[in-house]
């Protein structure tokens, strides 16, 4: 078992909305840029944005204009459901890359992300802009009847989506499209590019529930990593009892190198890696599926098996 270690719970300064909670919840993905921490929750309009030199409050970074409902069905009916966040590369407009949100598609309010511009300095500089996912996605539900992306990060010249399966559809998978064509659709330049490759993943299970994507993360030599849940749901939209998560690698050729299972039951939604050596050191946020509790940043080193 993978061994992890609870740093934080994602605590935010309230700001000047006195009825927003001062923490985030439903924490979806991450992206570690220096010492910020970008994290992206599936029920809010906004993100967090966190400082990894101190223990403070974070800020919230608004992403969507409008208010969500507080109640539990109505906000889950209509919230954006922002389920990866990811860094993009340097490209026009964006000389210091951008950070990208995206929803998971798996209802028709869910088919948006928003695009955050960076500086030189890895900070937020300017408003975000809303993307309309419509034409990316729909697509997929040819291959993924319950489309529903989890995760999403840039390879070498690739975008890839993991879509998430569930107890009763466990079919997870890694869909890439080739960076330069998104690219020139997010400037407006092209079409929304269609998928140049779809790999499908059995991560078996775990209490005999199916293990399924909760997101991912590039390596630099051409692998990712990846974080997976056991939650008993049925289906991409009713929430379920989680059994626990797991976190793996895939290698350049598509294979999973390594699979571990954590030691502290939670579901872990956003994982960022940083390869030293032989080893990988991980930041993972989880999701608590309940508005009430935050959600908590975790830590811990996986170890590389040795190549055959």
């Amino acid at each position: 078992m993978l061994q992890v270690t609870p740093l934080r719970t994602l605590q935010l300064d309230p700001g000047p909305d006195t009825t927003a909670p001062l923490h985030l919840s439903a924490a979806s993905g991450l992206v570690r840029v220096g010492e910020r921490l970008y994290v992206v929750a599936d029920d809010e309009n906004a993100l967090g944005v966190f400082d990894l030199s101190n223990d403070g409050a974070g800020q919230r970074f608004r992403v969507f204009e409008g208010a969500l409902p507080a109640g539990h069905p109505e906000r889950k009916a209509t919230k954006p459901d922002l389920e990866a966040l990811t860094l993009l590369p340097a490209f026009p407009d964006h000389p210091f890359g951008a950070l990208l949100a995206v929803g998971s598609g798996s209802r028709p309010t869910r088919l948006r992300a928003a695009l955050v511009p960076l500086d030189n300095r890895g900070e937020i500089d300017g408003a975000a802009r809303p993307v309309d996912l419509t034409p990316l996605l729909e697509p997929l539900r040819l291959h993924f009847p319950e489309l529903n992306i989890e995760g999403a990060f840039v390879a070498p010249d690739r975008l890839c989506l993991l879509q998430r399966g569930n107890r009763a559809t466990p079919v997870n998978a890694c869909v890439t499209f080739t960076w330069p064509e998104v690219e020139r659709w997010l400037c407006g330049a092209g079409p929304a590019p269609a998928a140049v490759s779809i790999t499908r993943f059995d991560l078996g299970l775990l209490h005999g529930t199916p293990l399924c994507f909760t997101d991912g993360c590039a390596l630099p030599d051409g692998g990712w990593v990846f974080c997976a849940a056991a939650e008993d749901t049925p289906d991409s939209y009713a929430d379920g009892r989680c059994l626990g998560s797991a976190v793996g690698v895939v290698d350049a050729a598509g294979s999973v190198r390594a699979l571990e299972a954590l030691n502290l039951v939670c579901k872990v939604e956003g994982i960022d890696a940083t390869l030293r050596g032989d080893r990988i050191d991980l930041l993972m946020v989880t999701d608590a599926d309940d508005r009430d509790l935050p959600a908590r940043l975790l830590s811990a080193t996986l170890s590389l098996p040795p190549t055959s």
